[in-house]
């Protein structure tokens, strides 16, 4: 793989013991399938040839080993998304072709396979070819077929190779002598940290200087646009993913965010949560990461809209539809977060670490609040105002309510939300001021003066503990509750998550924690529990 790789994905296709008995066992956990990985296999079908069989056209040949790279052209961000969404739509059997959009005019990059038998993997790359109506050639001396679409495939030492034939002669320059990805620094470092349990790790580059505020990506949401290498581990009824980052230089610094990355800043704000939630996110240094982190939220969504385009049904009835509930929750977040010098100074200037949580076992009983800690009581207490005027002229309907507990407050009909947004700066329990954005009164209520709060309540006790390496968690879902909840609402018939329901299905509970490894580095940790 070459150096300027800006993403990087590796995997052990043929584990063994241990190791293939946990990935087994998280496989058919999520997917109640017997065989939960052979739908991957068409990631290597060449459009318009016929479905690939393991036993047949691979099992004779194929290594312990594979990886796929995605080269520097255009942003790590869209190159993610676009190996992203390919993944998802096989994974979650969406897609009707199986193959990765390599070409001229599609990805720019690789997939490279270990091979037993030489003999054989030319042999199946030969027919990949010839279906795909490629003609051979070479470059620098090493023969390849190439289709008129910029398809490549090519047997490069012993290592099969199907990519875009620019992400080929990219493997062929690395094999005789150009810079390799697995002697960069960055890389080497971060792999030599990750966890060796691990059977898959996603590399991803650091964002270009400014990069992380114009793009956002799944890597930007958890952990900024920093330089990472993302663990995948299985274990008897859970799965782990380990984000390992290198550290910025300070909270503030570009790609310092993400929603993982929050410290213990992050761990202490979700302790003041209610205690009876079952959704909670504690976010650390707000102020700085709150723009990073909207973007990389939005970019999110536009994965998913994306995946829903591929793999929806037509004519499919939902109560309300979730790109623009998301929408509707980051249009406010957008504006706190905005990178004008107004923005800054009026907004962001004065925020501190912050939280989200959603409590309540039904839809009448729905609370849910974004919790912002203020520095500056009466800057914040102004915000409340030009947050709801900026909103009213993009077309929200505002009005000024009243609020116990509060000094300003405003409710706001937001396009997207059900339900009015109430928009409120006042004083929690223990004496501090927090601004908050929740989903009715009895929601800024909650925020301000819970019953009690998550510091010291069983489910954080059990979060650090499925954490492990003595981590406070940040991150809190019962996932059961989310379901019910979207069930009620009918968000689960939304095509934009409908492929992924039955995998929520299968999902007890969510972590999240973050800590520092020392040498620069931090890792933040989600751990899934299954059923």
């Amino acid at each position: 793989m070459p150096a300027s790789a800006a993403i990087y994905a590796g995997a052990t296709v043929r584990p063994t013991g241990s190791q293939k008995t946990a990935a087994l066992s998280v496989g058919r956990s999520l997917t109640h399938q017997t065989d939960p990985y052979l739908r991957l296999t068409q990631l290597l079908q060449a459009p318009g040839t016929p479905p690939i069989s393991f036993s047949r056209d691979l099992a004779p040949w194929l290594g312990p080993k594979a990886g796929i790279y995605l080269s520097s052209l255009g942003s790590p961000s869209t190159a993610q998304s676009g190996l992203l969404l390919s993944l998802l739509q096989q994974g979650l059997g969406s897609s009707s072709t199986g193959s990765l959009p390599f070409g001229a005019a599609g990805l720019q990059g690789a997939i490279l396979l270990d091979t037993t038998d030489v003999a054989k993997a030319r042999s199946f790359l030969a027919s990949e070819a010839q279906h795909a109506g490629a003609h051979a050639t070479s470059y620098h001396g090493v023969s390849y077929q190439a289709s008129s679409g910029g398809l490549a495939f090519g047997l490069i030492g012993h290592f099969a190779v199907i990519g875009s034939e620019a992400g080929l002669h990219g493997v062929i320059e690395t094999t005789q002598g150009g810079a390799a990805l697995s002697r960069a620094g960055g890389y080497a470092k971060l792999l030599a940290a990750a966890p060796a349990d691990a059977i898959a790790h996603l590399y991803t580059a650091a964002a270009a200087a400014g990069r992380a505020k114009a793009t956002g990506g799944l890597t930007e949401l958890l952990v900024g646009g920093r330089e990472a290498n993302i663990s995948l581990i299985p274990a008897a009824g859970s799965l782990a993913l380990d984000a390992d980052t290198v550290a910025p230089a300070s909270p503030a610094s570009p790609g310092g965010g993400g929603l993982l990355a929050a410290g213990t800043d992050g761990a202490q704000a979700l302790g003041e949560l209610p205690g009876d939630s079952w959704l909670a996110f504690g976010l650390g240094h707000v102020g700085a990461t709150l723009g990073e982190d909207v973007r990389a939220l939005r970019a999110l969504a536009t994965l998913g809209s994306a995946l829903e385009a591929k793999g929806s049904e037509a004519g499919a009835a939902v109560t309300l539809n979730l790109k623009g509930l998301l929408e509707g929750l980051l249009t406010p977040l957008g504006v706190l977060g905005g990178e004008s010098a107004q923005a800054r100074r009026d907004f962001r200037s004065w925020m501190g670490s912050g939280g989200i949580f959603a409590s309540g076992g039904n839809l009448l009983e729905l609370k849910g609040a974004v919790v912002i800690s203020s520095k500056d009581a009466a800057m914040s207490r102004a915000a409340v105002a030009k947050l709801a005027a900026q909103l009213r002229s993009s077309g929200s309907s505002v009005q000024p309510i009243t609020i116990a507990g509060t000094d300003a407050a405003v409710g706001v009909r937001v396009s997207g939300l059900p339900l009015m947004l109430d928009i409120a700066n006042g004083v929690d329990s223990s004496g501090h001021t927090k601004f908050v954005l929740g989903l009715g009164e009895p929601s800024v209520t909650a925020a301000l003066n819970p019953s009690s709060t998550l510091a010291g309540a069983a489910a954080t006790t059990a979060a650090a503990t499925a954490l492990g390496e003595g981590m406070h968690p940040n991150l809190i879902v019962d996932a059961p509750t989310l379901l019910s909840l979207l069930e009620g609402v009918g968000l689960t018939e939304d095509p934009t998550l409908s492929k992924v329901v039955p995998y929520l299905r299968a999902v007890t509970r969510l972590a999240g924690g973050t800590h520092s490894l020392g040498g620069g580095l931090e890792r933040a940790r989600v751990t899934v529990a299954l059923r």
